[in-house]
């Protein structure tokens, strides 16, 4: 009964490997404002052609305040095809001040909402990595990497073991700078990009296709 389960089990993982499609569910993860919306939208525009379902891009912190998920976009990159279950989350952050909010013009008790909004947020998508196969980290290239939030959400992804891809955005910007952040974590691969203008946005897709393909 041994050997029969065990050749069973060989021949589905075989038949698995050559006719279901590559499949992964990747989490797009980073500070607030490092442009994670604006990549999910441009993932999605380039490989279904929709446009800005995943959220709306705001100056103001914590926009998006809940995972948002499309499933089965098919990327194809270095002759491969993946199909991916994007997860957008939102902004992660150790400390939610409902006064940051207050100056960007909102009232008091809207502030105080989306703080609290903001932070259940946060919690949500520390759960969702239970569920998930890879990481997008998302970074400002125009900020210091080596902050609190960047540390605490790397060491947590590593310690679930998550396979991990950088993305360095905003590399269109005059003070970006993406090799601060391969200096900050030489342990990760990092792609530069800008997801406003799609600038170098192929080789990320070639990355995503390499590293979860």
């Amino acid at each position: 009964m041994g050997f029969i389960s065990s050749f069973r089990d060989n021949l589905g993982a075989w038949i698995n490997k050559i006719f279901k499609k590559k499949r992964a569910k990747i989490g797009l993860y980073g500070p607030p404002n490092a442009g994670k919306t604006t990549l999910a939208n441009r993932i999605l525009k380039d490989w279904s052609g929709e446009e800005g379902t995943f959220g709306i891009v705001s100056p103001i912190p914590h926009e998006t305040r809940r995972a948002i998920r499309k499933e089965g976009l098919i990327i194809k990159a270095n002759g491969s095809t993946i199909e991916l279950d994007i997860v957008d989350t939102p902004g992660m952050a150790t400390k939610i001040d409902f006064k940051e909010f207050m100056a960007f013009g909102l009232s008091e008790a809207e502030s105080k909402k989306r703080a609290k909004e903001a932070t259940e947020g946060v919690i949500e998508a520390i759960k969702w990595l239970e569920d998930l196969d890879g990481i997008l980290l998302v970074m400002d290239s125009t900020e210091d990497p080596y902050t609190q939030v960047n540390v605490t959400v790397i060491g947590n992804m590593e310690a679930r073991k998550l396979p991990l891809l950088i993305v360095a955005n905003k590399m269109d910007l005059p003070n970006a700078s993406p090799s601060k952040i391969k200096s900050a974590f030489p342990q990760h691969a990092v792609v530069p990009i800008s997801a406003l203008e799609g600038s170098n946005i192929d080789s990320l897709y070639q990355a995503i296709a390499a590293q979860f393909g």
